[in-house]
């Protein structure tokens, strides 16, 4: 079988407002979870109980999202701040 190799670049990722996005999401699957919660003996009696641990789920692993984007978004920032300072720095070096 022959090695794939692709025939063009990868586009560069999509940045958007990351964490909005997975906050937003975090608190659907809450609310959903939430909603549910008064029909437990419902979802009980019909063995769909996997619907409402599905939603808590969801909002914890959102948590942890929210927890990872804005570590992300705060490292990104650190990196662009530092290429700027060291812009700076290089015209003052030369002279």
């Amino acid at each position: 079988m022959a090695k794939w190799t692709p025939k063009h670049e990868a586009p560069e990722p999509l940045e958007g407002p990351v964490v909005g996005t997975i906050t937003g999401g975090t608190i659907i699957w809450f609310v959903l979870f939430l909603v549910q919660i008064p029909f437990y003996g419902w979802f009980e009696e019909r063995g769909l109980m996997w619907w409402v641990w599905t939603c808590l789920a969801g909002a914890g692993l959102g948590l942890i999202g929210i927890w990872y984007v804005r570590g992300r978004e705060a490292a990104l920032k650190r990196a662009e701040a530092a290429g700027e300072r060291e812009e700076r720095a290089e015209p003052a070096e030369r002279e």
